[in-house]
């Protein structure tokens, strides 16, 4: 039984590395230069007017 508690102590000081490490990534993802005109289309969107889409969208909605 003392083995799990210290097995959950040494996890609990974890969490914030693995939270740390997840949020790195997710910054890097969205950082690359790969996904910065998809992500500057996104947020366009806002933007638009409901007649371009309608263009875009050969008349259907």
């Amino acid at each position: 039984m003392a083995m799990l508690e210290h097995l959950a102590d040494a996890l609990r000081h974890l969490w914030g590395l693995w939270l740390m490490l997840i949020f790195a990534g997710i910054i890097f993802w969205a950082f690359r230069p790969r996904n910065k005109d998809r992500f500057e289309k996104y947020g366009a969107i806002p933007l638009r007017d409901d007649q371009d889409e309608e263009r875009n969208n050969g008349g259907h909605s």
